[in-house]
């Protein structure tokens, strides 16, 4: 109990930290969101008057805690443009983004994993350096870059699936993969990389331990070995690895939803830059912020539940 108050109290700080960053930072971009407005023909009396009237005149620090405040009660505030609640936009925008990462997950784990078992059947073999060096290659290529050659290959020469465009789940089951499967696609066959990489090296370290060596001493079948008794032990860091791509997959997320038009938070927080909509900015960004120390914390939670040695030596450092 004492260290999960530790991990909690860690938790807070670190949100705090990342709110007032990612509000300072925000608010010290140059230009003036009241002439982004009203246009660059506004007079210096409208200009002050609606800077008077959005809270811009106040002092940073102060429009800060008055930003927190509500912030904890769930408001995050008023677009400058639209009025819309900062909130309702991106709960309304959330969920394409999260089937965006979850796919995309699933699919860099749906090839790590059994890569990463072929290849430490025979290290070094033929399998091994070729899936080596096809990491290497897309881990070297851009998300964007990838993503147009899949539209090239699947959507103009295959005519497989769309180029852009988003279909609800709750429209068409079918039309909403086909919308998605591209970009989970683009982000995927980046982060299966360093996920195979990570579980090899550690399956390989494993299988030199004596429990496998007792096993493979009892005539057990290789593959019953590496599935049965070296896959999850060798798997706490591939958790970790898993919880510090979400931040990765949000910042690839954010290019990959504006090539091919979905409307999820990543188009949402680029429209607010584009708009200096600083209120949106703030809020989207703080939630993305927050969203990524919330998720690496239940990882870090899951690893101590999965190996409790991680905690008694957390808690005695």
């Amino acid at each position: 109990m004492h260290w999960l108050a530790r991990q909690l109290l860690r938790l807070v700080v670190v949100l705090l930290c990342v709110t007032l960053l990612t509000f300072l930072i925000v608010n010290i971009l140059p230009g003036d969101v009241a002439i982004a407005i009203l246009g660059s023909l506004a007079t210096p009396q409208d200009i002050a008057g609606l800077r008077a009237d959005l809270g811009l005149d106040r002092p940073i620090l102060v429009r800060y805690f008055d930003w927190l405040g509500s912030a904890l009660t769930g408001d995050l505030g008023r677009s400058y443009r639209s009025s819309e609640p900062v909130a309702q936009a991106i709960a309304d925008r959330l969920p394409v983004s999260l089937q965006l990462m979850v796919m995309a997950q699933l699919i860099a784990l749906g090839i790590a994993v059994p890569v990463a078992l072929l290849s430490v059947r025979r290290p070094g073999g033929l399998f091994d350096r070729i899936s080596a060096s096809a990491a290497f290659g897309f881990l070297a290529m851009p998300n964007f870059m990838l993503s147009v050659v899949l539209i090239y290959l699947f959507s103009v020469t295959l005519d497989l699936f769309p180029a852009t465009g988003f279909t609800p789940l709750s429209e068409d089951l079918w039309g909403n993969l086909e919308s998605m499967i591209l970009p989970a696609l683009t982000l995927g066959l980046v982060e299966w990389t360093v996920l195979m990489r990570v579980l090899r090296s550690d399956l390989l370290s494993t299988l030199k331990e004596d429990f496998i060596l007792l096993a493979r001493a009892k005539g057990l079948p290789p593959w019953r070995v590496l599935l049965r008794h070296a896959l999850r032990p060798s798997s706490f860091t591939l958790i970790t690895i898993v919880g510090l791509n979400v931040g990765g997959l949000i910042g690839g997320a954010v290019i990959v939803e504006q090539i091919f038009a979905l409307p999820g938070v990543g188009r949402l927080l680029l429209g607010g830059i584009f708009n200096r909509d600083l209120i949106l900015v703030q809020g989207t960004v703080s939630f993305i912020a927050v969203g990524f120390v919330v998720v690496n914390f239940l990882v870090d939670m899951l690893y101590a539940v999965l190996d409790p040695r991680v905690r008694h030596v957390r808690f005695r450092s």
